[in-house]
């Protein structure tokens, strides 16, 4: 029985150290190596090690496979939209509509943030939106901290926003497909907590950045109509966006993986503008961040072997225990410990690890989903908390001229995420009551 037990712990030790040491690859990129490979160097060494086998592999597609086509499907929409000129327009339209106040500028920014990420996931935010904030506040002449206050709302609310539907970040659909929760229950007990999610985030960025913030801006940007690049694809906005989530929603209820919805649609997209040929079908598809699926993929397994191996038992050893806390404690500690596991480990395999703990734990009802709650809004506790942080620190470094150092980054995540993630738990506890989760 010891030897059994050494052969345990020798097990758990090589998986975590794995885990590490696949982690440091992914941060570190010696030599310019695609967080992708990284992870995937990760996963091949679990299967060398006889952590992981090929029969891990297949379970950890038939887990993922929906929330990675439907994430890749969605960055294809944004970025084809983003070639029209769509955000590029809409961004012109927040800057004029804030009638050169610079609170309601920093205001209308979070909202428009927390739309595309509900539509257009978290990731959508990162790659898209924040490069044409930074480029519209370099035209307002905004500089220093005053356009870092703008750019970290845009980064928080890209995560913290992304908490409505399936398609908003792919933990969602992770944390909810896995035990049977499809797309409009989801919407259904998650518009709540997603609203308050989003009147704290801008809450308390505001009481965070108000120093910061200008009295008044300049509104003076042009926006000529030679910046539509496809006026068809243009106009479709709004109308395509109503039938994809009326779509999602029917899915739903005929138990349809989201998918089977995002893939035809984005296809459909790129067909209409090879079709037109006023913008390159091709480019969305090359800058469509391919990485990121191969770094799921290998972290996934790098995850899945420390789950298998001792961490499943912990994780549901702690949430058995605070399954007994009252008066919603329960949720947020829950959330909590969620919310730790994503700011160490990123938020795509901790979500994975979540679910395995969860039922291991044999938790049921709306507490399952403090889950996707823990794993959308703790990111923003460490730079390395989830992909779409790491994108937005990519392009703010690339289409900005400063960057946000780690230290200031986790001062922000910490003292606005932490009440932000508290609120939101306990909405979603006190919907418990109301609410049954089929």
């Amino acid at each position: 029985m010891s030897g059994i037990f050494q052969n345990q712990t020798s097990d758990f030790i090589i998986a975590v150290s794995i885990f590490i040491f696949s982690l440091v690859l992914v941060i570190k990129k010696p030599k310019g190596v695609g967080i992708g490979y990284s992870a995937l160097i990760g996963a091949l060494i679990t299967f060398l090690t006889g952590l992981t086998s090929l029969k891990d592999f297949i379970d950890v597609i038939s887990i993922v496979w929906n929330a990675t086509l439907t994430f890749i499907s969605i960055v294809i929409i944004s970025l084809v939209f983003d070639e029209a000129g769509v955000f590029q327009y809409l961004s012109v339209k927040l800057l004029r509509l804030s009638r050169g106040n610079g609170k309601r500028l920093f205001i209308l920014i979070i909202l428009g943030g927390a739309f595309i990420s509900a539509i257009f996931a978290n990731d959508g935010t990162a790659l898209v939106m924040t490069p044409i904030i930074i480029s519209v506040l370099y035209r307002a002449g905004l500089k220093g901290k005053t356009l870092l206050a703008y750019i970290m709302a845009v980064g928080f609310i890209a995560d913290s926003a992304s908490i409505p539907l399936l398609v908003s970040n792919l933990v969602n659909i992770i944390a909810a497909t896995y035990f049977g929760i499809n797309f409009f229950p989801y919407m259904y007990v998650m518009l709540i907590p997603d609203l308050v999610s989003v009147g704290a985030s801008l809450l308390f960025l505001y009481l965070f950045f108000m120093k910061d913030i200008p009295e008044k801006v300049s509104t003076i940007v042009d926006f000529k109509d030679s910046e539509i690049k496809d006026p068809l694809i243009f106009k479709m906005f709004f109308p395509f966006i109503t039938v994809l989530i009326i779509l999602y929603s029917v899915g739903g209820f005929l138990s349809v993986p989201v998918a089977v919805v995002s893939m035809p649609a984005a296809f459909f997209l790129l067909l209409l503008a090879r079709q037109n040929g006023r913008i390159s079908y091709i480019k969305p598809v090359r800058e469509a961040p391919w990485q990121i699926i191969l770094f799921s993929i290998g972290m996934y397994i790098v995850v899945f072997a420390m789950a298998n191996n001792g961490l499943t038992e912990a994780i549901s050893g702690v949430l058995i225990y605070f399954s007994s806390f009252p008066y919603g404690l329960n949720y947020i500690f829950t959330g909590y410990l969620f919310a730790f596991t994503a700011s160490i480990m990123n938020n795509l395999p901790s979500v994975l690890l979540g679910d395995l703990a969860l039922q291991h734990a044999h938790m049921t009802g709306t507490i399952l989903l403090t889950n996707a709650i823990g794993n959308d809004i703790g990111p923003k506790f460490t730079p390395i908390g989830s992909l779409a942080t790491l994108v937005w620190l990519y392009m703010i470094e690339r289409k900005g001229d400063f960057k946000i150092s780690t230290v200031d980054y986790m001062k922000t995540g910490i003292l606005v995420g932490i009440p932000v993630l508290t609120l939101t738990l306990l909405s979603l506890y006190l919907e418990s009551g109301l609410i049954v989760l089929h």
